[in-house]
């Protein structure tokens, strides 16, 4: 699941990216309110995590540009504005959430969950499944044909990429960027190694092989046609 960060504070923006990368989430941060609403509006998140004081835009004009363009992606305001009724706003405005600074990350992590759990409107899935390959994105589990497979968090960001995009084949140079958050450099074998590892845990041993390479194009999730 993605997440997109809107904090002009560095080190809270590096501290939250960080954090929630290493609890399995993609992320993305942006520092200014037009950049966050860009970003909101044009690579659509799962959640948004939401400053109210940011240059350019605030996080009211934010929240109210995202609704009024027809997205219900959820949203977690975080600041350091304390006032009731500045809880009230956000929330009446189509918050779901509002966090005071400072703020223990557990406690965000925890209400992002929660967050998440709930879906977008109930419409949001909490698993995919691919034949007998389930991962469940809540409680970050993966199982394969009732066994549990334990992955990395980059494992867990991967193999649910391909999932997502089951039978598309992903470039290394989108892989690149979706999970590691990097432009693709031919000199490394990052992805290959992260590849092979997550092959030997999810398809060894078991039938059919649902992990592909497409020679000089990247990557793909499916399951093969029977002939």
């Amino acid at each position: 699941m993605k997440i997109l960060i809107v904090e002009d504070e560095p080190k809270t923006g590096d501290y939250l990216r960080q954090g929630l990368r290493e609890a399995g989430f993609s992320v993305d941060l942006a520092t200014t309110g037009p950049d966050g609403l860009h970003l909101a509006l044009h690579t659509p998140p799962d959640l948004i995590i939401l400053d109210v004081m940011l240059p350019g835009m605030d996080g009211w004009q934010v929240l109210r540009s995202v609704r009024a363009a027809g997205h219900t992606m959820p949203v977690l305001f975080l600041t350091a504005r304390d006032e009731v009724h500045d809880r009230v706003k956000g929330l009446e405005m189509g918050a779901d959430d509002y966090l005071v600074k400072p703020f223990s990350f557990a406690e965000l992590l925890a209400r992002v969950r929660t967050i998440l759990r709930r879906g977008r409107s109930g419409t949001e899935p909490t698993s995919l499944q691919v034949a007998d390959l389930e991962l469940d994105l809540l409680r970050r589990r993966v199982s394969r044909a009732g066994k549990r497979i334990d992955l990395t968090a980059k494992e867990f960001g991967l193999l649910e990429l391909l999932m997502r995009r089951q039978g598309e084949v992903l470039p290394r140079s989108l892989i690149a960027s979706q999970v590691w958050d990097m432009n693709f450099d031919s000199d490394t074998n990052v992805i290959e190694v992260a590849m092979r590892r997550l092959r030997a845990k999810v398809d060894e041993g078991f039938e059919p092989r649902l992990i592909q390479t497409v020679r000089g194009m990247g990557y793909v999730l499916e399951t093969p046609q029977a002939t």
